[in-house]
């Protein structure tokens, strides 16, 4: 059985610790526990994990957040992965840092990434895990904000839940959308 997991991000140097990156810094972690290596390919860098007889096909869009949408497409076509199979990972502004929230669909929220996936799949009905990142910024500001790296404080903590995440992806692609929400709820 495969899964998509697709980490939302924007690629360079510049935006590697930034709180937009989360989905980025979460794959990167999971490929590290699970033996992956990341590899650029179409629309990607892609790497390949195998979780108790599971294969997850870890994206990290190359084409930037706001058009997240052609890579997820093109890697559930070209991987023949059922939409119910696509576990979106992404940065929330609506939550408080560090608050994980997992769906099996729902609403954008805002969010150009998720928005131009549901309109490049023409569906809200495939997972996404939500960190949360704050709102921590004054009107007018919120690109600034998301674009910005983790504060000390928040990067104090970061790791412990970049490890949870994982914990929720796998739970995710053993056990459903259902069990890993649950799982979500422990976290405080």
């Amino acid at each position: 059985m495969k899964y998509l997991i697709a980490g939302l991000g924007n690629i360079g140097p510049e935006y590697q610790l930034t709180r937009h990156n989360i989905g980025f810094l979460v794959l990167d972690r999971l490929a590290e526990l699970h033996g992956g290596t990341f590899k650029p390919d179409r629309y990607s860098f892609i790497a390949e994990i195998k979780v108790q007889g599971r294969t997850l096909v870890l994206s990290k869009p190359t084409t930037f957040m706001n058009l997240s949408g052609n890579a997820v497409r093109y890697w559930l076509q070209a991987e023949k992965i059922p939409t119910e199979n696509l576990l979106v990972v992404t940065d929330d502004l609506n939550l408080p840092y560090g608050k994980l929230r997992i769906r099996p669909k729902g609403s954008a929220g805002g969010h150009n990434g998720l928005t131009h996936i549901q309109q490049t799949l023409a569906t809200e009905n495939y997972a996404r895990l939500r960190f949360g990142i704050g709102a921590e910024f004054s009107k007018g500001r919120q690109v600034d904000y998301v674009l910005s790296n983790f504060s000390k404080d928040e990067m104090a903590g970061l790791s412990l839940l970049i490890d949870k995440v994982c914990e929720l992806i796998i739970t995710f692609a053993l056990r459903g959308t259902e069990a890993a929400m649950n799982a979500a709820g422990l976290v405080k």
